[in-house]
């Protein structure tokens, strides 16, 4: 598996207003993703979690190292397909990613997990890894609207998240007709990615006071309803 490259993050619920008016600080100074549907990306995830919750008890719980797997895909389109490995150390966070097929995905969610073993790909032999013997499986599907903007200079990302649903218990993921709910209250969370350093011009535009600074989850607000 490649060198981890851990990357600072911040993620903080705010109120809508606060991002009309972020989003307007941004769009001088960021320029939006260029790889976004008209601004946007339509995401789903499938997460897993092990018969003790250990990702949501680890999350909940504020664990200084922890990881968890989920499978994503963009805006409907199951032709790619990603499995992704984040961790968190210390505040750092790093992801690991491999590419996966339609028909790999659906085998996965089925549990017919005997070919990951043989794979050429590191994270796919690790999740086998961890499901054989740690019990990990798929959760809940989330699904969100992502608004992104890049900056160069430190390598930023500054993300709104909102329109989370859940898919409660159901793992029918590459279903994108499946049904979801929203998860509890409608909320926007502002997400900051950088690498060494984040630039006092995206720290400024970021800044509202009386902003309700809080860390968020959107694996555990969508297995509130468990």
């Amino acid at each position: 598996m490649e060198d981890t490259k851990y990357r600072h993050e911040w993620k903080h619920e705010i109120k809508y207003i606060d991002m009309l008016c972020i989003r307007q600080r941004l769009k001088v100074i960021m320029r939006p993703d260029p790889h976004a549907l008209n601004g946007v990306y339509e995401i789903r995830s499938l997460y897993f979690d092990n018969l003790n919750d250990k990702a949501l008890r680890e999350k909940l719980d504020g664990v200084d190292m922890r990881e968890k797997f989920r499978i994503r895909y963009y805006n409907g389109d199951t032709s790619f397909i990603n499995l992704e490995k984040k961790t968190k150390v210390k505040g750092l966070e790093s992801k690991f990613c491999a590419l996966l097929s339609q028909a790999e995905a659906l085998k996965i969610v089925e549990g017919d997990i005997a070919w990951m073993a043989m794979s050429n790909r590191p994270l796919v032999q690790e999740l086998y890894v961890k499901m054989r013997y740690q019990g990990l499986r798929p959760m809940t599907i989330v699904d969100y609207t992502r608004e992104p903007y890049v900056y160069g200079p430190g390598n930023v990302r500054v993300t709104f998240d909102y329109g989370i649903r859940t898919g409660l218990r159901c793992i029918d993921f590459l279903n994108w007709g499946c049904a979801t709910i929203p998860a509890g209250d409608p909320v926007v969370i502002l997400e900051v990615k950088w690498d060494e350093y984040l630039p006092d011009i995206i720290r400024d535009a970021l800044n509202t006071p009386g902003r309700r600074v809080q860390a968020f989850s959107k694996y555990a607000q969508c297995r509130i309803y468990d």
